[in-house]
């Protein structure tokens, strides 16, 4: 919107700087800071007063969160796609079609994430949508903005470590890009267990992912370094600041002890939102180096099952994996902080593709 009335203007004087990305990142990460911060107290307090008994607790979980997290209110998520939305509605470049389908889909999983959520406060199963419908949704959402998305970048899986080398994939590009982003809906939500655990990951992804499309979408530094240039993905910075301003201004009320959760509405919006950043700047492979910590729970999960259902013992304590470390007695603050460590390394090694190559 401010770009739009800078651009009528004509870009004169002080609106000159409009024309940058770079400024305007800095607007939609400090507006989405800001509203996140303020809209917070009332926002929460509506919700606990809407809720009552707040988010379920898994039973099967560890004994210690049925005391402490019991009526803690959920679907804070809200928080988090309002002050993104308007952020980056204010600061975005109106005409470019990347950034609305990254919206697109992080407000349409967060959709789902919140008719899920929705489910488990009103209902006494507590089940929320079933897994097969929720699936079905975010991979009919994702294929849309996926063929899209395909049809202006094409459909080259691009490798990294070498230079513009890629698999073309043809049509099936397409369900990769999906699963891509679908997965990652999900690993965030397997990751966000325990308080500020996938906030502050996401907000290193989405900061790593905000220099990738800046760099990918200008010709030359991408010729520099030797990566796929994508005409119009550097707009994504901004709508990658401003999901780093909304999650830090939500994880302001989720630092332990959390006054709120994001549940379902956060968790499969963040997600989608990375996944997405990834397929319209063709780094879908550097994101599984990047987001390695939501891919370390996804799998966590998936070895615990398939063992347990093919040997009837457990590899984990408890999964997903932060769960297993509180099981051999790690304080939450402990598995929280070292799992932020993780993933500021994760980050820096899925950036250093960009120039080992």
């Amino acid at each position: 919107m401010i770009n739009a009335l800078a651009n009528w203007i004509g870009f004169d004087g002080l609106f000159n700087l409009f024309r940058y990305i770079t400024f305007r990142s800095m607007g939609a990460l400090v507006t989405s800071l800001v509203i996140a911060l303020l809209i917070g107290p009332r926002f929460i307090g509506y919700l606990r007063t809407r809720q009552g008994k707040g988010q379920p607790i898994r039973e099967d979980g560890p004994a210690s969160h049925l005391l402490t997290k019991k009526g803690t209110p959920t679907m804070g998520g809200l928080m988090i796609l309002i002050a993104l939305t308007v952020a980056t509605l204010l600061w975005m470049d109106f005409g470019n079609g990347f950034v609305w389908a990254a919206l697109l889909v992080t407000l349409g999983f967060g959709a789902i994430g919140f008719m899920d959520d929705y489910d488990k406060v009103t209902k006494r199963s507590h089940a929320g949508l079933s897994g097969r419908t929720r699936l079905l949704l975010e991979f009919f959402i994702a294929g849309l903005a996926c063929t899209w998305i395909a049809s202006r970048t094409g459909t080259t899986l691009y490798l990294p470590f070498l230079k513009d080398a890629g698999l073309a994939l043809g049509p099936f590009y397409i369900l990769f890009a999906a699963f891509i982003v679908t997965g990652f809906g999900n690993a965030v939500n397997l990751t966000d267990g325990l308080d500020g655990l996938a906030t502050m990951p996401v907000v290193i992804a989405a900061a790593a992912f905000a220099i990738i499309a800046y760099l990918v979408g200008n010709i030359r530094f991408a010729d520099y370094l030797g990566v796929h240039h994508v005409p119009g993905s550097g707009e994504l910075a901004v709508f990658g600041a401003a999901l780093i301003g909304a999650c830090l201004g939500f994880l302001w009320y989720n630092a332990p002890p959390a006054a709120v959760f994001m549940g379902d509405t956060g968790s499969l919006a963040l997600g989608g939102a990375l996944g997405s950043i990834a397929v319209i700047t063709n780094h879908e492979l550097v994101l599984v180096v990047i987001g390695g910590l939501f891919v370390l729970e996804t799998v966590s999960v998936i070895v615990q099952v398939v063992s347990f259902k093919t040997t009837g013992k457990r590899v984990f304590r408890m999964a997903p994996i932060h769960h297993h470390f509180e099981q051999l007695g790690w304080a939450e603050s402990t598995v929280v902080i070292r799992f932020w460590i993780i993933s500021i390394m994760l980050a820096l090694a899925g950036l250093a593709t960009l120039k080992l190559r």
